[in-house]
């Protein structure tokens, strides 16, 4: 079986169709990982990139990038590290109005028994039930 990383442009012409030809190409590319018969690999980065390419050049609203990226995350045979915690961020995200990456580093403290964060700004972490802000 033949193994391929993903890149976010990938993605964005499946999830956009705004070159339909490419999103076509695309489809049929998910449907062989559907099928057994590619191993698809992307990574947070790609994720993160994506959430803010379809957030502030497409203009979709938080749910609707969750919501895209959750269909794609949900492809079998497509390998993303920290599937879970990412998919955790999304409701951070959605729910909290927290951007993206900062949901993830949320997840990613919790999961790692880090209960104190140290930033400047970022007042948003304050609807982080688990996490105790300060400045260093």
């Amino acid at each position: 079986m033949s193994k391929f990383f993903a890149d976010t442009n990938v993605f964005i012409r499946y999830l956009t169709n705004d070159d339909p030809e490419k999103a076509d190409r695309v489809e049929r590319l998910l449907h062989q990982a559907i099928e057994g018969e590619v191993t698809l690999t992307t990574s947070v980065l790609v994720i993160a990139e994506l959430v803010w390419t379809l957030e502030s050049y497409y203009g979709l609203s938080r749910s609707e990038v969750a919501e895209k990226l959750t269909l794609i995350l949900n492809t079998p045979n497509l390998e993303v590290p920290e599937r879970q915690r990412i998919l955790r961020g999304f409701s951070l995200y959605v729910e909290k109005n927290i951007d993206f990456i900062d949901a993830y580093n949320a997840f990613f403290a919790k999961d790692h028994g880090i209960t104190h964060l140290l930033t400047y700004g970022k007042k948003h972490f304050k609807r982080v039930e688990w996490l105790k802000r300060a400045e260093p």
